[in-house]
């Protein structure tokens, strides 16, 4: 049976484990080579996803989605990105092509057989994580890390998704789940969290570490706890927004303007909202609301009643502010 990682044995290897970026990133004791990597989700995640790995660790990608047109569109962002790069002197036309070329969409997900890592990055329903992660348990390889990007959901729920019911201390296949938490979007936010389900192995998270940061990024710790780090402080944050635009407290524009004139963060709690999306912000609200039992985390009635009208935010041209659509 796979060695199972404690809280404590995790937050030790934590204090152990120094940050390096790409150019100084070494393997860690344990972890496995990753040669082909598999994401799944052609949205902004994904695909941010997808392409930072092409560029930063330089190994295929084999990206599915169900949708072809989520595909097309996806790929469509790639180039755009690329081409930015390239206009910005960050990537030369040559770097900028071959990171392309390691990018292979397709809508199979048996399409995963050979990848050596497999990163979900799905919306966050847990009944859709569940079902994916049981399949994934009979695609991917017998060695291959399963990795989900989710904001919230438990990654000891996740990875008991793997697990034959009947046998519940065969941890062959939930040993290999973790959590490697992007913060969007993944080409310019450098943070990742790293979260370890009851179940995850000392090589799954040694090799998770190692790979996220031949990827480029900055690696923080938290235990598997509703929202984790980053979403138990920052959705709460915004929630309060809403709520005192809901009550009447200040208008929107007074809201935002005080926070970034007060607090220099870069957007305020509103349009980094729309920009995460209401419908993202709600279903973490919700998680961490039904988890806890804590009435602090209970959804804004205004976030439920936009995310009712479709006001989705940036995605879907209007939320708290409005949006031009590309046509």
């Amino acid at each position: 049976m796979a060695s199972i990682m404690s809280a404590r044995q995790v937050l030790r290897l934590g204090n152990r484990l120094s940050v390096r970026s790409y150019s100084s990133a070494v393997k860690h004791e344990g972890a496995r080579d990753v040669k082909r990597l598999g994401v799944i989700g052609a949205g902004q995640m994904g695909l941010g996803i997808a392409l930072v790995a092409a560029m930063k660790a330089q190994v295929p990608v084999t990206l599915v989605d169900s949708s072809q047109k989520s595909l097309d569109k996806g790929l469509v962002f790639a180039d755009t990105l690329l081409a930015k790069q390239v206009a910005k002197e960050k990537l030369t036309q040559f770097q900028a092509d071959a990171a392309r070329a390691l990018l292979l969409p397709t809508t199979a997900l048996d399409a995963l057989h050979e990848a050596d890592f497999v990163i979900e990055a799905v919306p966050e329903i847990p009944s859709l994580k569940f079902e994916l992660f049981s399949r994934l348990a009979s695609i991917a390889p017998s060695h291959a890390v399963l990795a989900t990007n989710t904001s919230s959901i438990s990654i000891t729920r996740i990875a008991a998704a793997t697990q034959d019911p009947s046998k519940p201390l065969d941890t062959s296949a939930s040993s290999r789940v973790v959590a490697t938490h992007f913060m969007n979007p993944v080409p310019v936010q450098k943070g990742v969290e790293i979260i370890s389900g009851l179940q995850t192995s000392p090589t799954t998270l040694a090799t998770a570490v190692s790979f996220v940061e031949k990827m480029g990024k900055i690696v923080s710790y938290s235990v598997d706890s509703p929202g984790f780090l980053a979403n138990r402080i920052l959705m709460p944050y915004i929630n309060e927004a809403i709520i005192c635009l809901e009550s009447g407290v200040g208008d929107r524009d007074s809201i935002d303007a005080i926070m970034k004139n007060g607090t220099n963060v870069p957007m305020g709690p509103l349009q980094l909202a729309d920009f995460i999306g209401l419908d993202t912000c709600l279903a973490i609200m919700n998680v961490l609301h039904t988890e806890t039992g804590d009435s602090k985390y209970r959804p804004s009635v205004l976030l439920k009643n936009y995310v009712a009208a479709g006001w989705l935010g940036k995605k879907s041209g209007k939320g708290f502010y409005e949006y031009a659509q590309k046509k």
